[in-house]
C-alpha cells in the first residue's frame, strides 16, 4: 500500500518532481487550453506514488492558479470570450453534480470507451475545419443554450470519468461555435477556475489534496503557462489543430490503457482469482 499522502517526507526529490510536473502541465495548459491534469495525475502516481483520489485532488488545487495565468496571458491578445466563460462554468458546476451522482448509477466502462469514441471523432473533425483567427462567439439566446447544454456536458464528464474540462471546451467551441483556436482556449481556461475552486473547497474538506504539492505544482506552473498560450498564438490554425489532435489521441490512449485495466480487474474479482 501507499503510503499516507500527508506523511511522504518533504525532500529534494518531492520538491524536484513537483516542479518538473508544474512545468510540463503549465506548458500544456497554456499551449491547448487544458487544465494540465492529464499530466499532473498520473506523473504524480508514478514518480511520488501518490493514490489515484489523493492526485486527482492535488491536480485541481494545482489548476487554480496555472488557469488563471493562461487566463491573463489569452486576455492580453483578446483572446477570451468573458460572458460566454461564465456560461460554460455554471453549466459546468451543474454538470459535475450531475456527473458524481451518475457514477453510481451507471457502468463506467460503457461511458470511458464512449467518450474515447468521442475523442475519436473530434480528432477526425480538427483535420477537417480549420478555425479562422478572425472568428469571435458572440452570445445569443441560440449560442447561449448551447453554451449551458456543452458546460453541461463537460461538467457530467468530469464528476463521472474526471477528466479536464478543456479536452470537451475546446474542440467544442471550434467545431459547434466555429470560434477561432485561441479564443477557444483562453476561455476554456476561464471556464476552469469556478469549477476548480468549488472542487478544491470540497476536497480540502475531505483531506483529499497534498497543499504543499498542489502549491509546487502551481507556482512552476504559472511559469510556463504564459510561454505555451505565447507559442499558441504563433502557431498556425492548422498545425495547432494537428498539435491539439495528437494530444487527444494521447489522453484517449490513456483512457483505454485505464479502461482495460479495470474490466481485466473486474473479471478477475469475478472469477476470484
Amino acid at each position: 500500500m501507499n503510503a499516507p499522502v500527508d506523511a511522504r517526507p518533504r525532500d529534494l526529490r518531492f520538491v524536484l518532481s513537483c516542479l518538473g510536473i508544474g512545468l510540463a502541465a503549465g506548458l500544456l495548459s497554456g499551449l491547448f487550453g487544458v487544465g494540465g491534469g492529464t499530466v499532473i495525475v498520473p506523473m504524480l502516481v508514478l514518480l511520488l506514488a501518490f493514490g489515484q483520489k489523493f492526485a486527482s485532488g492535488t491536480s485541481l488545487a494545482a489548476i487554480v492558479p496555472t488557469a488563471a495565468v493562461g487566463v491573463i496571458s489569452y486576455a492580453v491578445h483578446d483572446s477570451v470570450a468573458w460572458i460566454p466563460g461564465v456560461i460554460l462554468a455554471l453549466g459546468a458546476v451543474v454538470g459535475a453534480q450531475i456527473g458524481t451522482w451518475l457514477l453510481q448509477k451507471l457502468p463506467v466502462a460503457v461511458i470511458r470507451w464512449g467518450f474515447i469514441a468521442f475523442l475519436a471523432i473530434v480528432v477526425v473533425m480538427l483535420f477537417i475545419v480549420i478555425p479562422s483567427r478572425d472568428s469571435e462567439l458572440e452570445v445569443t439566446w441560440l449560442t447561449g443554450a448551447g453554451l449551458v447544454a456543452v458546460g453541461l456536458v463537460t461538467g457530467i464528464l468530469s464528476g463521472l470519468l474526471g477528466v479536464g474540462g478543456g479536452v470537451v471546451v475546446v474542440p467544442a467551441l471550434i467545431l459547434l461555435f466555429g470560434t477561432s483556436d485561441l479564443i477557444a482556449k483562453g476561455t476554456s481556461l476561464l471556464m476552469m477556475i469556478p469549477t476548480a475552486v468549488s472542487g478544491t473547497i470540497g476536497n480540502i474538506r475531505r483531506s483529499n489534496v497534498d497543499l504543499a504539492a498542489a502549491a509546487l505544482i502551481g507556482v512552476a506552473a504559472c511559469t510556463t503557462t504564459a510561454l505555451g498560450a505565447w507559442i499558441a498564438t504563433l502557431l498556425d490554425p492548422l498545425v495547432a489543430n494537428i498539435l491539439f489532435a495528437l494530444f487527444l489521441v494521447f489522453i484517449a490512449a490513456q483512457m483505454a490503457v485505464r479502461a482495460v485495466r479495470a474490466g481485466r480487474a473486474s473479471r478477475a474479482e469475478r472469477t476470484g482469482r
